[in-house]
């Protein structure tokens, strides 16, 4: 596995492009290995839509950027039928969302309205327009992004729609001397124009397959359960994780094995990917966010909590 290791490919390559985010980048490609959807919540100008950008031309995928805003509408992401003349009849424009690789930018800009479009998308691979549903294809990979610092003029993301991102990751602002490295690589030329295709969509379908077959044994997959179990016991929390978080954990911790060229998941791959799957999930009471506890304290706290098996 470790020869052919498509993962591993795709992270080196993005590598060259995002500087010194080493775990956000390999947190990234689990993301698209277990078939799940991403968000990425950050300041402007950290490095979200390169992220993307550098993902997609890593697998010669074809890309769309979609920017949210207060005024778009549903067709304007999923498509409109507009009337031929010539031919008399009306014929459908697929939107941005038929594409493979697909950025949301500022998602929690776009009305509730518009964010459920998408989410039809994401979830069900297919576009509902005028009656007639559409597949978007067999790759399909959306990464969104949100501001968590401005909230005047946005539409937060409801906990349904939150439910159907696989994680949610941070990038966060570089230390100086990769700073300096940035700014040393951008002096001519973005690294992201020479950026090279590494694979392509139909091996990473296959990669997808593969990881899907990484064993996970019944005590790790007990403590799975016993984890999510625990965020619903959180005197933090009004609701914990349900169990399509279980899921969601172990899938994300079978890609993580994969990449790491592993046949079985282990205690670490969880731990790792429990806070990027479940943070999002949870719903804190207020006063838990009036004294300054997050998501982050609460998955803390539960995997402290709960013993972890013997391997």
């Amino acid at each position: 596995m470790e020869e052919n290791n498509v993962g591993k490919r795709l992270e080196e390559n993005i590598r060259r492009v995002i500087v010194g985010k080493d775990n956000v980048v390999r947190l990234c490609v689990a993301a698209l290995l277990a078939q799940g959807h991403l968000l990425i919540e950050d300041v402007p100008g950290v490095g979200k839509t390169v992220l993307a950008k550098s993902l997609a031309k890593s697998i010669n995928a074809t890309f769309k950027r979609i920017q949210f805003t207060p005024d778009l509408l549903p067709a304007d992401i999923t498509g409109v039928s507009v009337y031929d003349q010539k031919s008399g009849e009306f014929v459908f424009r697929p939107g941005p969302v038929f594409a493979e690789v697909v950025l949301a930018d500022e998602i929690n800009r776009a009305t509730p309205r518009t964010q459920a479009a998408l989410l039809e998308c994401m979830e069900e691979r297919q576009v509902t327009a005028d009656g007639v549903t559409r597949p978007v294809g067999p790759f399909y990979f959306v990464i969104a992004t949100q501001n968590p610092v401005e909230y005047h003029g946005t539409y937060p993301l409801p906990e349904a729609q939150l439910d159907r991102f696989l994680m949610r990751l941070k990038v966060g602002y570089p230390k100086e001397d990769q700073e300096v490295e940035i700014l040393e690589a951008q002096t001519l030329a973005h690294p992201l124009e020479h950026l090279q295709p590494v694979t392509n969509t139909r091996e990473v379908l296959k990669a997808q397959e593969e990881v899907r077959h990484i064993y996970v044994s019944p005590d790790l997959l007990r403590y799975i359960v016993k984890l999510v179990t625990q965020t619903r016991r959180s005197p933090y929390c009004v609701l914990g994780a349900s169990p399509r978080a279980s899921l969601s954990v172990r899938r994300a911790a079978q890609a993580l094995a994969y990449l790491d060229g592993m046949d079985h998941v282990t205690s670490q791959h969880i731990k790792t990917v429990f806070e990027p799957v479940v943070g999002h999930r949870l719903s804190l009471k207020p006063e838990a966010r009036l004294s300054g506890i997050g998501s982050g304290k609460v998955v803390e706290e539960v995997l402290r909590q709960v013993e972890v098996p013997y391997e």
